[in-house]
């Protein structure tokens, strides 16, 4: 059975040697921002785990914003670690065109009262997991990090390893969030959710130009 929640990052070989090196001073904008989805995302998760356990139901408007909350930080983490040199937007709306996606689908009709009141017990083995691949992407960031800095380009090897380790953190944050019931995937390509459709007759907003050039 496909997992409801899909990671999905695209690949690009070439990197910015200059914004990779100063990465994570450029990011302190992003790192500000995120405290703000974070508060949004605690609410969003601490109403909606009362709402479900009296009602069986996640408000759609606590639903988006946990969403919303997953989506920025899927794709902050995963600029941050090295996956893409390309800005993420400031907002946790869905931007298909950004090569970082967290799909996300609708609240389901209905969740179990009796599985999310105790979330915080069964979801023990998934914060252990967390945990493990926190320590992985922050050791393969520093690789990557090392390696684009004097090379310029992102190793296919090591960016399906940091792919691996950020799509999972993604999708136990999706799990805790009680946007799901079932234990996320190891592996992302174990979701087998579709990319979001092609828009030819719409097209992606402009990005905004680095300052650091490329």
């Amino acid at each position: 059975m496909a997992y409801p929640v899909a990671y999905q990052a695209d690949y690009k070989e070439h990197q910015s040697r200059l914004t990779t090196f100063f990465r994570l001073i450029v990011a302190i904008p992003w790192l500000i921002v995120s405290y703000f989805w974070a508060l949004v995302g605690a609410i969003g998760i601490i109403v909606g785990w009362f709402a479900i356990v009296f009602t069986g139901r996640y408000p759609d408007g606590l639903y988006n914003l946990t969403a919303m909350s997953l989506r920025f930080h899927a794709r902050v983490y995963s600029w941050m670690y090295l996956l893409t040199d390309v800005w993420p937007p400031f907002d946790g709306a869905e931007h298909p065109e950004y090569p970082i996606r967290l799909v996300i689908p609708a609240p389901q009709e209905s969740y179990s009262r009796v599985k999310t009141l105790f979330r915080i017990i069964i979801g023990i083995p998934v914060m252990v997991m967390l945990w493990l691949f926190s320590i992985l992407y922050q050791i393969v960031g520093v690789l990557l990090w090392v390696v684009i800095v004097i090379t310029g380009k992102n190793p296919k090897g090591l960016f399906d390893v940091q792919k691996m380790a950020l799509a999972y953190y993604a999708l136990g944050g999706a799990y805790l969030g009680l946007v799901t019931e079932t234990y996320p995937p190891i592996s992302p390509e174990d979701d087998g959710t579709p990319s979001y459709p092609a828009s030819p007759s719409t097209p992606p907003p402009p990005t905004t130009p680095s300052p650091f050039g490329s």
